[in-house]
């Protein structure tokens, strides 16, 4: 088996086994590699066409209460949290996404951000913690404004060739 069938393998049996603990998703989540589900996927939401980016983490438990449960006072202490991300939206790569934390509808996540509370729907969130820094069609029209001219036709005959020439 070659490299590649091999990393599709492992990310679809990631995924498929968080789906079979109860991970919730909406129909064309696109789901990149080494993500990490944690270890309650059934508290996790993907709505309809959500994309998450390689290495990135949902952590819906904080073992950090692990610090102070030999005391008696804090020994039942633990705290888990739900996870939901909107629709369209797109996490980046080595992105996490803490206990608790709603991503609205038609969000972008930049690479490595670390969310810790909620993003509003059409909202561009960066940094670590995460920060709102723009809204999504800004961003859209910052990007448009800043490409070069795209040639699709050659771009779909070899795009190996294409980008190589285009960058």
């Amino acid at each position: 088996m070659n490299v590649i069938r091999q990393i599709k393998k492992m990310v679809l049996g990631s995924y498929r086994l968080a789906l079979s603990e109860g991970l919730i998703a909406g129909k064309g989540v696109s789901v990149m590699g080494g993500v990490s589900f944690g270890t309650e996927p059934y508290l996790i939401t993907l709505e309809d066409n959500v994309r998450i980016s390689n290495d990135v983490a949902f952590v819906n438990h904080d073992g950090g209460t692990w610090a102070f449960r030999d005391k008696d006072k804090y020994k039942d202490v633990v705290k888990f949290g739900r996870i939901k991300i909107g629709e369209r939206t797109f996490v980046g790569r080595g992105s996490t996404i803490m206990p608790g934390v709603t991503i609205g509808k038609r969000c972008v996540i930049g690479a490595g951000s670390v969310v810790t509370k909620d993003i509003p729907d059409g909202s561009v969130a960066v940094g670590v913690p995460a920060r709102v820094i723009m809204t999504t069609d800004a961003y859209a029209d910052k990007s448009l404004s800043r490409m070069a001219e795209f040639d699709k036709e050659a771009y779909e005959r070899d795009k190996k060739a294409y980008l190589k020439s285009w960058l």
